[in-house]
């Protein structure tokens, strides 16, 4: 092969081999970006992932404080129950002795029914009845006849003595009997009311640990999913790693391929100047030649080797995370009598029988139907401070008429067993057995089976 034809191979080879070192960097370029378009993605989920665990673990952390304070509301129920149960015990055994008081008064009574009958014969002649008056008259001088009167007298204000002993025995019977049969049986009705209030403590205490559970699960199935999505995201990762050690290693070859091609044009350019040295005949017309070959190789390989690399496309930008934007109810502001309980949201505790002195108001201790009068009173309005009496407390009007301010009732362990305030929006606050005073909703949860429908406005 002539010189000439062998420096054309040699200056189409390197233009070929500079043409794929430029080209296949370009090419793998547009792969990594294409995989950082991916990992954006998903470092977007990710994100959200995060954010429904934090969100999922304050849920918990407020469950968690809610089935405390029901737990803690269960143990002092539990000690007014044991407590009722003691007084049951007591007034029980109060009953005892009171039955042997009655027994030893049945007694007195029964004796003195014998004693009146005795002196009722004494003044009997044989055979026959004989009043006082016919005693009295009986006599034979005036003598005897004083002697019967003032015996006659004696005898009458002694049987007056008795008969106001045995009435005033069995008025003392009788009473002692109407107050601790009554004690006795507020007793029970009392320990029925606590024994209802502690199983409706129970059914929220159990729904809260279902709704916990539900949040465990939720908070679990994300923790997968971010993993999940962390190890592809890696997997991504890793892959543009190896991507761009390939160009490395790509790059590194053309170029070693581009020295040695470099070396083999300057060997070919010596051998041409070594030929034209020692053919002095020919030089002139081969030289010529040869010097616009040679030039017009230089000129191919120049342009070659100043040919830029291809440039690479731009990364694409991630999406913008769209914010879901979560409506928010509205503060409820319907009056003083509403607004006065929110202070006692979050720190108070449900008390049976509470909220009727300085020191349990104080402390934000209350029962449903005593929040509802202490909340009124704040805005002027006297009401009672039991549910029987607050069914009664004002006009009743139907559900679908509801306002703020009205009375709404529920059936827990009794019917209108729970009282509590409408705020609007299907809301009501109230003192709740499980959390103190908190405003709930009457459709969901608990509530939603609980309502009875019963509304009162307030005169």
């Amino acid at each position: 092969m002539s010189l000439k034809k062998k420096l054309i191979v040699l200056n189409t080879t390197i233009m070929l081999g500079l043409g794929s070192a430029f080209a296949i960097p370009s090419v793998k370029a547009e792969s990594i970006s294409d995989i950082q378009s991916q990992r954006t993605g998903i470092q977007s989920d990710i994100s959200g992932a995060e954010q429904v665990i934090k969100e999922l673990k304050q849920e918990q952390s407020k469950m968690n404080s809610q089935i405390a304070q029901i737990e803690t509301s269960m143990k002092e129920n539990d000690e007014k129950i044991n407590e009722t149960k003691q007084e049951i015990k007591d007034t029980e055994k109060a009953i005892d002795s009171l039955k042997k008081e009655i027994k030893a008064l049945e007694d007195r009574i029964a004796k003195r029914e014998e004693v009146l009958k005795e002196r009722a014969v004494s003044f009997q002649e044989s055979g026959g009845d004989v009043d006082y008056l016919e005693v009295v008259l009986g006599s034979k001088s005036f003598g005897e006849f004083v002697n019967r009167v003032g015996a006659v007298a004696t005898i009458v204000e002694a049987d007056q003595q008795i008969l106001s002993e045995q009435e005033a025995d069995k008025a003392d019977l009788e009473k002692k009997q109407g107050s601790v049969e009554k004690k006795l049986q507020n007793l029970k009705d009392m320990e029925v009311e606590l024994k209802g209030m502690q199983a409706q403590i129970e059914d929220q205490k159990a729904e809260m640990v279902e709704m916990k559970e539900k949040s465990e699960k939720k908070e679990s199935e994300a923790e997968a999913l971010k993993q999940s999505l962390e190890n592809k995201d890696a997997g991504l990762e890793a892959q543009i790693a190896s991507i761009r050690e390939n160009i490395k290693k790509e790059e590194e070859r053309k170029a070693a391929e581009k020295a040695d091609l470099d070396r083999a044009a300057q060997e070919v350019n010596t051998s041409k100047s070594s030929s034209d040295e020692s053919s002095k005949g020919e030089e002139v017309s081969s030289g010529s030649s040869n010097e616009s070959t040679s030039a017009s190789s230089n000129s191919s390989k120049s342009s070659s080797a100043d040919k830029p690399e291809a440039s690479k496309p731009a990364a694409s930008k991630p999406a913008a995370s769209k914010t879901e934007k979560v409506s928010k109810p509205s503060s409820a502001n319907t009056g003083s009598a509403i607004t006065a309980g929110y202070k006692y949201i979050g720190n108070s505790t449900y008390k049976f029988g509470g909220g009727r002195t300085a020191s349990d108001i104080a402390n934000g201790r209350f029962d449903c139907s005593a929040f509802v009068a202490w909340a009124y009173k704040q805005a002027g309005v006297n009401l009672p401070a039991s549910t029987g009496a607050l069914t009664s407390a004002g006009t009743q009007v139907s559900k679908s008429q509801m306002q703020p301010g009205d009375l709404v009732f529920f059936n827990t362990y009794k019917t209108d067993g729970h009282v509590g305030i409408y705020v609007g929006g299907g809301k009501f606050i109230g003192s709740q057995s499980s959390t103190g005073v908190a405003i709930a909703n009457m459709y969901s949860g608990y509530w939603a089976d609980k309502f009875n429908g019963r509304v009162v406005r307030v005169n």
